[in-house]
């Protein structure tokens, strides 16, 4: 018998399946759930020439859920919003032509479970329009199973595009941010019934601010987390690195079932040894401060506190003024299971050149220690610092309580520069030293349409692959499901670990473990 995955491929209808053989050989011990990303893949990332398939650890497989060509059940065309992962409001066919549809990239992912039904939730950061979508689990039918949640404001207008995504358990919305600058970014919020349909439009929360959000994440104190992903200015060396331009935000709300009455928006500041902050000003004169230096040094800890931005308005330029501490380009963030949403993970993309000379330039992988979710203080150490082969760290999810799942968004430049596609990785937290080395658990490929773009892209759809949505869940939709609150088991007792890969086919994939725990509608062939 033969583990297969599924490939979602355009037919007649866009909706037909190809099975395809697993590259991983059969017989390969299962291993437990809080080993199974920690074997890794024991070769190189996939380099960067002509159609490449994903390779996953030995004892992982993968089966998509969704992919591009899939249509809504429910599609708005008078918007376009009319597949999985395509706008076709330019008239051109799906892909690989000089013409082709926008491709509307499918992105985070949230897992929930409502009502018996299992659910998977994003928002999609490509494309004329944004919107939002499920994909029904339990539907056996392809072209029924993807609807659109809601893709229009409280007066009939389209919205941004959207990046990041979470469920707020206490207010019981979608929690969408829009990564752009003000006064277009910020977050939009979407009401769910009990059977996960729309109960309002997609609205605009003012009291958050209006910035270039990524990452949005709750704590169980009903605070939202929100991760800044703004690239800045030129600098270094031939203008081939930025300085740090993007900021991390607490938003602490009145009332947490109802975010719209207001609340307090905060930006994290970091302070030197000398207890003075480190502030946007010092950072972005020439990019090489020494702080940064310090701050991409293993063993470094700084201390930290809230600063309170007093006009949201422009987040960005708000937690400028108040003195806050730009970082470059950190994407996403998650609290670590067990510690009491006491310590929260982020990522840091960095430059995404490889002839960045700044301090920095290949970004990092922070933990933020306080002693609660709320408190006013913290300290800062970076877990993980980037190089040139580990760079462009975006997404980022625990599989268990010590492992800690980050994966890659270096770009079209910065794969050339190294010939190597993006990766996923798990750092394990047990101890510093093997924190230091995270263990590749994929390397993503690059579908035909995604080489096809990458090679003769019409202008207005991105090349390579990207791995995003990495979400480790149970689909518990209660405040006691909040990512954190629990320790994942993936594979087991209900705990589902998803990915897309974005680009090309905008294809969904769910991980699997061990064969004797798949679900009930894996495939295999005979």
């Amino acid at each position: 018998m033969k583990h297969v995955r599924k490939y979602g491929v355009a037919g007649a209808a866009g909706v037909s399946v190809v099975a395809v053989v697993s590259l991983i050989a059969v017989g390969t011990v299962p291993a437990a759930a809080d080993e199974a990303f920690a074997r890794g893949v024991s070769f190189a990332a996939n380099p960067r020439d002509g159609v490449r398939d994903n390779v996953l650890a030995a004892n992982l497989r993968e089966r998509s859920v969704a992919w591009g060509q899939l249509p809504l059940q429910n599609p708005d065309a008078a918007l376009g919003n009319t597949h999985y992962g395509y706008n076709t409001s330019n008239g051109g066919p799906l892909t690989q032509d000089p013409k082709e549809a926008f491709k509307t990239e499918p992105d985070k992912n949230v897992y929930l479970i409502l009502n018996g039904h299992h659910y998977l939730f994003q928002g999609h950061e490509g494309g004329p329009a944004g919107y939002v979508t499920r994909v029904d689990l339990d539907q056996t039918n392809p072209a029924l199973r993807v609807s659109l949640v809601a893709d229009r404001d409280q007066n009939g207008a389209k919205v941004p595009t959207f990046d990041g995504i979470t469920w707020d358990p206490f207010s019981h919305q979608l929690l969408l941010t829009a990564e752009a600058s003000a006064p277009t970014g910020g977050v939009f919020a979407v009401g769910l019934d009990a059977d996960g349909n729309a109960t309002t439009p997609l609205t605009r929360l003012t009291a958050l601010g209006s910035g270039g959000y990524e990452g949005v994440q709750n704590d169980s104190a009903g605070n939202v987390w929100l991760v800044e992903d703004i690239g800045g200015a030129a600098a270094g060396t031939g203008n081939n690195g930025k300085v740090p331009n993007s900021y991390v935000y607490r938003f602490r709300p009145v009332d947490r079932t109802d975010l719209s009455k207001g609340g307090t928006l905060q930006a994290l500041q970091v302070l030197r040894p000398d207890g003075t902050p480190v502030t946007a000003a010092q950072l972005q004169a020439d990019g090489r401060d020494p702080i940064l230096t310090t701050l991409h040094t293993y063993g470094s800890s700084l201390r930290t506190r809230w600063a309170t931005v007093t006009d949201p308005t422009n987040a960005t330029a708000g937690a400028k003024a108040a003195g806050a501490t730009p970082f470059k380009r950190p994407e996403n963030g998650v609290f670590r299971p067990g510690t009491g949403f006491r310590e929260f993970y982020f990522t840091e993309t960095g430059d995404t050149n490889a002839n960045s000379d700044l301090p920095g330039a290949f970004g990092a992988v922070f933990r933020l220690r306080q002693s609660g979710p709320g408190a006013a203080s913290g300290t800062l150490s970076p877990v993980t610092i980037g190089n040139v082969a580990h760079t462009g760290f975006d997404n980022i999810a625990f599989a268990t309580a010590d492992q800690l799942l980050v994966v890659e968004d270096a770009g079209d430049t910065l794969h050339r520069q190294r010939n190597a596609l993006d990766s996923g990785y798990v750092i394990d937290l047990r101890n510093a030293q093997k924190s230091r080395n995270p263990i590749r658990w994929l390397a993503e490929g690059r579908d035909a349409s995604a080489t096809y773009d990458a090679l003769f892209s019409p202008g207005y759809n991105d090349g390579d692959n990207e791995i995003t949505g990495i979400h480790v869940s149970d689909g518990d939709a209660s405040v006691g499901g909040i990512l954190g609150a629990k320790l994942p088991k993936p594979f087991t007792a209900g705990w589902r670990v998803f990915w897309t890969q974005q680009h090309g086919d905008n294809v969904t994939w769910e991980v699997l473990g061990d064969p004797a725990q798949y679900h009930g509608n894996e495939y295999n062939a005979h």
